[in-house]
């Protein structure tokens, strides 16, 4: 009797043990039919085939993405390589102008002047230093105010070293003022201010000057001739302010802030106003039009031109970032799209004013002293603000 029961016991154990044993598996089928676990093999290549952008820009860039990225590279028949990279046509000189674009831009007959400018010389990205001041790093500053300026522009520049771009120590820190320029031709109908500029640069020591044309699409080349003049003559800089000859900047507030930064937040710094979800003006009557024949889709997150604040460490990676991203019209987007290059974004600032402050607050001094930028504002302005910011009887509440 015992040996039944013990037989039976051993029989119900086993069945127990089959049946949790159909259960698992029954559960795992299941989650196969309905791909829970399933090994899922791809339907398409995961390296889709590229087609060439018909935008002039993207199609650059596409360009510039397959000739550094060695997958891209890989999965492109020789056939295609021979017709996306062939350069036969192209000058040996990257700086003689690309007339080949006249047959690869469909409406270029019909673009204003400037565009036609920029696209026969977008490749060029070296021009000659007319001016230098190479010793100005010497002993590397804690801040570098690098003001993008025109050779007429002699007044705002002296207002800036009378005011917020004095040069010397402020605050307890040193502070190295430049002011960037390329060549005003004759050809935009520039009188010839060569003698007085030699004068002020040999006076104030602070002008820095390429020969190229000082045009509005010129901006990008002068933003990449300045990324690589600070490695070659400031690379030691701890900070850099990039900004225009048009605007007040609150030199006490930028380097009060600086100083509270941690070393984390002060080597990936990169603030300003920053605009998102902007994409290309398509109205000719405006100075930022683009047409589509050059540019298609929407732009990265990018601080506004009239002046913005990065470290130095992030200098030297925008520089890289530079030699992979083509040339683009407007300097402040192709800033930002040497940052998403870096896989990185701008930081928006509220101290960075860039289209003003209400007019009601506009002669009230303390509207000023949280601020870090203002613009626009005229030479006389300048000097009127400083002077409110540096007086020690101004109380703000």
């Amino acid at each position: 009797m015992a040996l039944l029961r013990r037989r039976l016991k051993l029989v119900v154990t086993v069945m127990m043990v089959n049946l949790f044993i159909f259960i698992l598996i029954s559960r795992s089928s299941s989650q196969d039919k309905n791909g829970g676990h399933k090994v899922q093999i791809p339907s398409k290549p995961f390296w889709t085939k590229l087609g060439p952008s018909p935008a002039y820009w993207n199609r650059e860039q596409q360009i510039l993405d397959i000739q550094n990225n060695p997958i891209l590279m890989a999965n492109l028949s020789g056939a295609e390589l021979s017709g996306w990279l062939n350069s036969s046509s192209l000058p040996s000189d990257p700086c003689r102008p690309n007339f080949r674009v006249t047959t690869q831009v469909k409406d270029y007959n019909s673009l204003p002047g400037r565009f036609k400018d920029f696209l026969l010389y977008m490749r060029c990205r070296s021009y000659p230093i007319m001016v230098d001041q190479p010793d100005i790093c010497k002993e590397p500053p804690f801040l570098l105010l690098a003001i993008k300026s025109l050779a007429p522009h002699f007044d705002r520049r002296q207002a800036i070293r009378q005011s917020w771009g004095r040069a010397g120590v402020t605050a307890n820190q040193t502070v190295v003022t430049i002011f960037l320029l390329g060549n005003a031709t004759a050809g935009d109908h520039h009188p010839d201010l060569s003698g007085m500029l030699h004068y002020e640069s040999v006076r104030h020591k602070d002008i820095i000057q390429w020969d190229f044309r000082d045009s509005f699409f010129n901006l990008t080349v002068k933003e990449v001739l300045f990324l690589d003049w600070i490695q070659t003559r400031c690379s030691g800089a701890r900070f850099i302010f990039k900004g225009d000859d048009d605007v007040f900047v609150n030199t006490y507030r930028i380097l009060d802030f600086l100083k509270g930064l941690s070393e984390p937040k002060a080597r990936d710094l990169f603030v300003g106003d920053v605009i998102t979800n902007a994409g290309p003006h398509r109205d000719k009557k405006v100075k930022y039009f683009i047409p589509e024949s050059l540019y298609v889709g929407t732009y990265p997150p990018y601080a506004g031109g009239g002046g913005y604040l990065y470290s130095g460490d992030i200098a030297a990676r925008l520089h890289n970032a530079s030699q992979r991203v083509a040339l683009y019209p407007i300097d402040d987007v192709y800033t930002g799209m040497c940052f998403r290059k870096l896989g990185l974004a701008p930081e928006k600032h509220k101290g960075f004013r860039t289209f003003n402050i209400e007019e009601k607050y506009r002669s009230n001094p303390c509207a000023y002293k949280s601020l870090m930028l203002v613009h626009p504002r005229t030479p006389q302005e300048m000097i009127q603000i400083w002077a409110w910011l540096s007086s020690p009887g101004l109380i703000c509440q």
